[in-house]
């Protein structure tokens, strides 16, 4: 099934738009449907005629520190609203689901722009087909955040495991899209696993600098859970980096069943030590 989907759809009336927006709103990033297991954000632009906010649902792509939109509009000869609210403000709001964030918008021009759109139709042809309809060049746009907050959860508990889910989501989504590909591994698949290394990283280095040891100074009790916790920390890293020199291989199904293993005993061990302490 192709997961080219949302705003590109010309014809896509404002309830429906709203429908999905909701949705997303209320199960943190998650949508049924059609738009099951897709990746997907909620972007917010300032209307360049109107001088209101504008809010659709899109589908991105995973590109390190940030995050790629494009402007496909299901191939129809005029560029998608939003895309033009960005030309003339690039400033605009992300909610991905777990965190709502302010971002830059860039368009990427020339040789950039060519080589992460054949990306993209590497990944889901669909977008090769909305290309092929129309003479327009569909613009791709990158998001980098700029400034944001803590997570849009009411405790600390519902936090951590609303980045956990997260966590979850990306990865069942990267271990269907390496099962589809086979032993050769395209450029956005590749991507998409460096960008949850890069992620993986960065949470794991934030609990051990800052969640572990608040918690352990205020639970002294708490030491063999720590000792547990830091120990799965460092398999994980070990088990990205194996990830990242499978990317050059043909065993990168092998690597990230192996991380899902690991991951999901570890999340579901941490949530059940630490929400209670934390909520507490």
């Amino acid at each position: 099934m192709s997961t080219v989907i949302p705003e590109r759809n010309p014809s896509m009336s404002l309830d429906f738009n709203q429908q999905v927006i909701d949705e997303f709103r209320a199960n943190r990033g998650r949508v049924g449907g059609f738009f099951e297991g897709a990746r997907l954000i909620l972007l917010t632009t300032t209307g360049a005629r109107s001088g209101r906010p504008h809010t659709v649902p899109l589908a991105y792509l995973p590109d390190g520190d940030r995050i790629l939109v494009i402007g496909s509009a299901a191939g129809a000869d005029r560029h998608p609203a939003w895309y033009h609210n960005l030309l003339a403000d690039p400033k605009a709001t992300v909610e991905d689901g777990v965190f709502t964030y302010e971002a830059k918008a860039t368009v990427l021009r020339g040789p950039e722009r060519d080589a992460v759109f054949a990306r993209a139709v590497e990944a889901d042809a669909g977008w090769g087909e909305y290309q092929a309809k129309t003479s327009r060049v569909i613009p791709v746009v990158a998001l980098e955040q700029v400034a944001g907050g803590p997570p849009n959860a009411s405790s600390f508990g519902e936090a951590l495991k609303a980045l956990h889910d997260a966590f979850r989501r990306e990865l069942a989504l990267i271990r269907a899209e390496a099962a589809k590909s086979g032993p050769r591994i395209g450029a956005q698949l590749r991507v998409n696993c460096l960008t949850l290394c890069q992620g993986l990283e960065f949470h794991h280095r934030s609990e051990d600098t800052g969640m572990f040891p608040a918690l352990a100074d205020r639970y002294p009790e708490l030491e063999p859970v720590m000792a547990r916790l830091r120990e799965e920390h460092a398999t994980v890293a070990r088990l990205l980096g194996e990830l990242r020199a499978a990317l050059d291989g043909d065993s990168v199904l092998a690597e990230v069943d192996r991380l899902v293993t690991e991951l999901e005993n570890h999340l579901a061990y941490e949530e059940e030590q630490l929400i209670p302490l934390l909520d507490g």
